[in-house]
């Protein structure tokens, strides 16, 4: 079985400074052997973790659109930011990936894609996120969940952690898979062990933001 993280950020993202050394010392640790490296704008933190961990690694993005932030997940290469819903559907499932709805009715951050906009992609998503360990009111989870069995959406959950000591509190253990089709066919028999994240780590990545935005 594996025990894994569906939703962790390194320092290719804007607002992480997590190392993908630290990210696989803070994995080995927890027990952690299969994680997805989402990074905002940039699938290139997932694809050189891939080269380097000892552990299964799902190279992963999350796109900006107008709408909200999509996920796009067993990516080969970098989608670009700030492209239309339509448009960044269409470039993951053309690099043979998964379109992964995540956080999406977080109302806080304000980047979640929202009911109405799914439901008008509906046949195009593949996974919805239910469980966000950073979203910080459970009514939302419970919404993300109640929306994904209604469209019988197969469903996943994450730290989205942008500090070390985040990974792995929130998981899923799911049996083995091999490739972007036995994932989603294993990730529904998958069990989601729940732990929300304390709202002070946003404060991190608040700091990790000014941090890179003064190196420019």
């Amino acid at each position: 079985m594996l025990k894994a993280d569906f939703h962790i950020h390194s320092e290719y993202s804007f607002d992480s400074t997590n190392k993908l050394e630290a990210i696989i010392e803070r994995c080995v640790k927890t027990g952690i052997n299969c994680v997805a490296i989402a990074d905002h704008g940039t699938a290139e933190g997932g694809l050189k973790l891939q080269r380097i961990a000892p552990f299964k690694v799902i190279a992963a993005e999350e796109v900006l659109t107008p709408a909200g932030e999509i996920m796009g997940m067993f990516l080969t290469e970098t989608i670009p930011t700030r492209i239309p819903v339509d448009e960044a559907i269409k470039r993951i499932h053309d690099q043979g990936g998964l379109v992964c709805i995540p956080h999406p009715f977080d109302v806080i951050v304000r980047t979640g894609l929202g009911g109405k906009v799914m439901e008008s992609v509906i046949d195009d998503i593949d996974i919805i996120e239910v469980f966000n360990a950073r979203t910080p009111l459970p009514c939302l989870s419970t919404r993300a969940m109640a929306f994904a069995r209604k469209y019988d959406k197969v469903r996943s959950a994450g730290s989205d952690s942008h500090t070390i000591d985040e990974i792995g509190r929130t998981y899923i253990e799911l049996p083995e898979f091999n490739g972007a089709d036995d994932f989603l066919a294993v990730l529904r028999q998958g069990n989601i062990h729940r732990k929300m994240a304390s709202p002070f780590v946003h404060f991190s990545s608040t700091k990790a933001k000014k941090n890179k935005r003064s190196t420019l």
